[in-house]
Parts: structure tokens; sequence; C-alpha cells
């Protein structure tokens, strides 16, 4: 039992080293201020991703605001405390130091012994850092090292009596106001142990503050990808089973002695705790556009603090903006069960993200683009992927794809829209967020593909002259077939690129010519957005949902319509009101608007699909039932194709970057049979 206890202390540890080499990157590229993380990382420095970046920042953030808040709140105070547990290599008493706000306080930090000698070791060699905590004393049993205002110890934090011994000894008082902090700490721990441990803390100190940062929601698809990941390492995530929801950590606080506590996500708390100016500023600090990624982590881990005798109360979490709860439960009407699609052959050319795929004839999709797996690398994706459907299955067909001009690019998130039988107009996309100036490319294919084609439908790539250019330079957007006095464009709205986070501007484009035409459009222009969808009705377009201008997602439904000289904006009033949502995708069927999938900062759920009846404005969410999967279906940036006869929807890829966890690809096609919500809606 010793030995395994050794090697799990190992992989913990091994977790932490991790997390200071991500802060230290963080830092470098401008997200935090803090001179003194490279010092204690070193030579272990590494350049991470963007997406890896605003993680890091976001903890650091909701740390430092409950941290001085504590110090802010405290200041009458002629001492106090602050307990940083399992604190690693991080540099937060130095930051507090040298910002002259520890005039009254100690800083305690505990770690496993090894940690603690080593980061001793560490601040006595640095000049910089020997300097600020000014004369040390010798190491005395568990404290490696001591100064008048800092104090390191060496102890495994499960054992709780040895814990308690090692603080008495360095000083620690149990009558003044003490703040504890334990970053992503307390989960690696069996339950009972920091269950005792909270405990503790309630009990044996009159004033205390705690701030708790962990992950939550361990069910849905992304929190199966965090926990697989987490168990590889050899590091489980004890607290999720247990105290797998706000709520229930909430209860667990106050159960063991705390009066107060309250508990954010991570959007909540970068939405409305983060001033406005401070997350633009964070927001353009990088190339970025792994939007979906970056929620689903941010729902997926809370700040929480809790105290208990804090005269007045201390709540750091109270926003001056109202802040919308958006852990409650999303009441959904029903079900729709998702099952593996039947094929006759395998569908791993499927296995991608930020692709697109259409209906280019009756039961033949085509599906270009995107980021995925291909000769078992993962990369931007070369090859198109057909499916056709035979004797009511579907099977994968190879794509030979001949090149008139300009390579293929192997692009993401652009449009792909059937100008007629044989014709297809591929509109935008980019291949890295710096690099969106791909324009637009003629796909022309046989007019008749049926089962006998399967070896080998050709695909001719046609590149197109620069006449309708800035409408094409452009990702996230949406091309949507409409009619005008007889005769049919695309309309191209909104998306985003390498120099506008967000787009609200449109084009129609005539389908024959080619050319941009000037049409007349009255009503109110609905905000800038990208990665929302749109769909065909009635001969205009109708707009659901998208990610606006502060990456905040949106709820709102517009229809644009045709009017005798021209169109016009109209809102589609919905209720209740439809869950502000992006990445999501649309069809429409016999007056009903469905949605399928998304993101969106519930959560408690993730979206399935919602019907909007679009005679009266009803919005009926329903779940999608992933009983007989046996993998997470994650659906965002994924594609849908809906078969109107057999009221059947198919899902086909989606995915993304997991954070630092990995990367997850849907494995296969999924079908979805819509008749039971579409007939009693």
């Amino acid at each position: 039992a010793r030995a395994s206890a050794v090697c799990l202390s190992r992989q913990v540890q091994s977790t932490g080293g991790s997390s200071a080499v991500s802060k230290c990157s963080a830092a470098a590229r401008g997200y935090v201020r803090d001179r003194f993380l490279g010092l204690l990382v070193g030579r272990r420095r590494r350049r991470r991703a963007p997406l890896i970046h605003r993680g890091y920042y976001v903890r650091a953030r909701a740390v430092d605001h409950c941290v001085q808040d504590f110090l802010w709140k405290t200041q009458s105070h002629s001492k106090t405390q602050i307990l940083s547990l399992g604190a690693g290599f991080d540099s937060l008493y130095f930051r507090l130091k040298d910002m002259g706000l520890l005039s009254h306080t100690v800083v305690y930090e505990v770690d496993f012994p090894n940690v603690a000698c080593q980061k001793a070791t560490l601040i006595k060699g640095i000049k910089e850092l020997s300097a600020l905590v000014g004369d040390a004393g010798g190491g005395l049993g568990a404290i490696t090292f001591s100064g008048e205002d800092y104090k390191l110890l060496g102890v495994d934090l499960s054992e709780l009596s040895k814990l308690e011994k090692a603080l008495e000894e360095a000083g620690l008082d149990n009558e003044v106001p003490t703040l504890f902090l334990a970053e992503v700490v307390l989960t690696y721990m069996e339950n009972s142990r920091s269950d005792a441990l909270i405990q503790w803390a309630a009990e044996h100190f009159s004033q205390a503050c705690f701030v708790l940062y962990e992950q939550m929601h361990p069910e849905d698809p992304f929190g199966r990808v965090m926990q697989q990941h987490f168990s590889q390492l050899n590091s489980t995530l004890h607290s999720l089973a247990q105290y797998p929801d706000r709520e229930a950590q909430r209860r667990r606080f106050l159960q063991k002695g705390w009066t107060e506590c309250s508990i954010m996500d991570m959007n909540e708390f970068f939405t409305f705790c983060t001033p406005e100016d401070e997350q633009r500023r964070v927001q353009a600090l990088e190339p970025f556009d792994e939007y979906e990624e970056w929620h689903l982590k941010c729902s997926h881990y809370f700040v929480l603090t809790a105290a208990k005798g804090m005269k007045p109360s201390w709540t750091p979490l109270l926003s001056s903006r109202a802040v919308p709860c958006g852990d409650g439960p999303v009441r959904m009407a029903g079900s729709v069960t998702a099952s593996v699609c039947r094929m006759h052959s395998e569908a791993a050319g499927l296995r991608r993200y930020g692709h697109h795929s259409a209906l280019i004839k009756p039961d033949v999709i085509l599906t270009t683009g995107g980021f995925g797996e291909e000769d078992g690398q993962h990369c931007r994706m070369r090859n198109f992927h057909v499916l056709i459907k035979h004797e009511g299955r579907w099977k994968a067909g190879c794509v030979k794809k001949e090149n008139h001009g300009k390579r293929w690019d192997g692009r993401l998130y652009h449009t792909v829209s059937c100008v007629s039988n044989s014709l297809a107009l591929m509109v935008g996309g980019r291949t890295s967020p710096s690099s969106a100036a791909l324009g637009m490319l003629w796909l022309k294919f046989p007019e008749s593909c049926n089962a006998l084609d399967l070896d080998g439908i050709t695909v001719e790539l046609i590149d197109l002259l620069p006449a309708a250019e800035p409408a094409a330079l452009r990702w996230r957007h949406s091309a949507t077939e409409v009619m005008f006095r007889g005769e049919k464009y695309l309309f191209i709205y909104g998306g985003r690129s390498a120099m506008q986070p967000v787009l609200g501007d449109w084009y129609f484009l005539h389908t024959e010519e080619l050319s941009c035409t000037l049409i007349p459009v009255e009503g109110p222009v609905p905000e800038g957005r990208h990665s929302h969808s749109a769909c065909s009705w009635k001969g205009g377009v109708l707009i659901a949902g998208g990610l606006g201008a502060a990456e905040q997602p949106l709820g709102s439904v517009f229809f644009l319509r045709e009017i005798e000289h021209g169109f016009q904006w109209q809102t589609v009033e919905t209720h209740p009101p439809l869950i502000p949502r992006y990445s999501h995708t649309a069809h429409v069927h016999d007056e009903k608007l469905l949605l399928v999938g998304g993101v969106w900062f519930h959560s408690s759920s993730v979206p399935g699909i919602t019907v909007i009846d679009l005679m009266t404005g009803l919005c009926v969410d329903y779940i999608i039932s992933v009983e007989y999967l046996e993998w997470p279906l994650m659906l965002h940036n994924h594609s849908s194709i809906f078969l109107p006869n057999e009221k059947e929807l198919l899902l086909i890829g989606g995915g993304g970057n997991c954070f630092s966890f990995g990367t997850h690809l849907n494995p296969e096609p999924v079908s979805l049979s819509l008749s039971n919500i579409l007939t009693s809606h």
C-alpha cells in the first residue's frame, strides 16, 4: 500500500509540474503578469496552445480575485493568514509580496515533502526570490523553509494529524482570519480524507474562508473525455463521483460546518466577474478559433468560496451584474435515441470536425474539409468523402479529386451549396486562424451517382476569379439559397475573418453570374455573429443563435423575408425563449425549425434537439439519449443531414480538442429518428 501511495503521489505531482509549465507559458504570452513563475519553473518551459493559455488564465484570475478580495476585506485586522494546500511551484506568495499586499499576512504553503524540498532549494538559490522572503531560518521537521511571512511545509495532505501538527509547529494561528486555498488538489484525495480536511478547517478556525477550484460534470461527453484522461495518468478525480455538480459541492461545504457558500462555473466567472475591457484584452492576445472547447472547458470547472465566522460576510463571487443561474435544469419534453448508422462499409474518413456535409443529390452525401484523422495522423483533411444509400444502408465511397488551378487546401469552417445536380459552390473557410484568404471553388461532379459508381466518384475542383472576394474571405459563416424575383441567390451572412472576430455583413451572390448584387434590406439588423445556423424557408432565410461580439452565445432567431422591392429582417419570437447557443446545425420541416446540438452555457446538460414551431413560436427541447453508443457523442463542429421522407437525421463527425485532455472525434455517423417528435409536436 505504501508503494502504491508513493506511485500515486508521483502521478499527482507530475500534473502539478505540467500545470506550472502551462501557467508560465500563459504569463510569457501576456495573459497574466507574473515574473516569478519563470524563475520557479526553470528550464522546463514549453510553449502551450492558445486554448491552454485561456484555461490557465481564467483559473489564475479566479484565484487572484478571491485572494485579493480576502486581503482587502480583512485589512483592518492586525494579522491574517493564507494556507495554500498543494501549492506546488505556485508563485502566489512572491506576487503578493511584490505588490505590497502582505504587510500583516503570513502565507503557509503545503505540498508533498519532495516538492517542498525542491521549492525551498530553488528559493534559496535564486537571489530575486530569497531577497523577497528575507532571512530564512533553518528547516525544522516538516518545515522546509521558514521566513518571517512565508512558511513552506512538506506534508502529505491526506494525513490530517501530521498536517495539523506541522502547521502548529510553523505558527499557524486558529484565531485570526485564515484563507484556505485548494486549486485542483482535493479531488486527487479519497473523499473521506478531503471531507475530513474541509471539516477540520471549519471546526478549528474561528474566522475562516475557503477557495476551491476543481472539475465537475463527469457524465456528459466532455466530462467523460476529461475523466478518461486523468485515469490514464493514474490520477483519478475522486470528488467527481460523489460531488458531480455545483449543488453537491455546495451541500458538501455546508454539511461540513461552513455557513456561507457560493459557486460559479468559469463561463460565469469570466462573463460576470472579469471587467469587460479585461475580457477584450485577453480575447485579442492571440489568434484564436477554439471557442467551443474554451466554453466547454469553462463549464466543467468551478470556483467555490465558503466562509464561517466572518464579519461582515465574505462573498467575493457576488457580481455587480446580475448573474443568471446557468446550472438550473433545462426542461426536456422527451428524448430521441441515437444509434450508430447502419453501414455497408467503414466510415473512417468521417472522423473529423469543422467540415461540411452536403446532400448533393438524393441519397448522396459529400463531406469536405475539416480537421481529423487521416492515415493515422491528426491533420487538416485532404480527402473528400462520399456516402451513398444503397438498399437501405449507407456505403462509403471513394472520391477522386481533379484539381484545375490551385490545389485543394484542406480548409475548415467553409460552406458548400448545391446550385445544380452536378455543381456546388464552396465558399470561404480557413486553414489557420490567421490564414483565411481561400476564396471560392466550384465542385463539379457527375450528374448521376448511383450505387454502381461507388469505387470512383470524381469531383473536379475549379478555381474562381476573385469577382466576389469580400464575400468569401470569412469562415464560420452561412451560405443559404434565397429567391428574389424568380432568380436564385446565395445569401452569405456573418462569420469571422482573420481581422474581424465577428462579422455582421451579408452579400447576395447571384448563383449563375457569380456576382454580388445589391438588394435592399429593411428592418432591425441582427447583431454580428458566427457559428450560427441558417436555413432556406419560403424563399428567405432563418438565422438562429450564433456567437456574438463578446464571445457570448446568442438566443435570437431572425427571418429574412422577401418583400416586393427586396428583403426585410423580422424577429421570430420564441416561448419559452430559446436558450442561447452556437455551433449547432439546423433544418426546416413542415413549418418547424430543428436545431441540433451545439454549445450553450447551461453546464448541467448538453443541447440535444430543439424544435421551434414557426407558426406559434413554441420552443421545445429534447434530450438525445446515447444509451446505445459506446463512446461520447460530441455535437459541436459536426454536420447533419435531414432526410425528410424517412424523418431521419444523420449526424456526421463532430468533436474537437478537449483542452489538455486530448482530441475527441466522433468515430461513426449517428442516426436519429425524428418521426415521434415531429408528429407529437
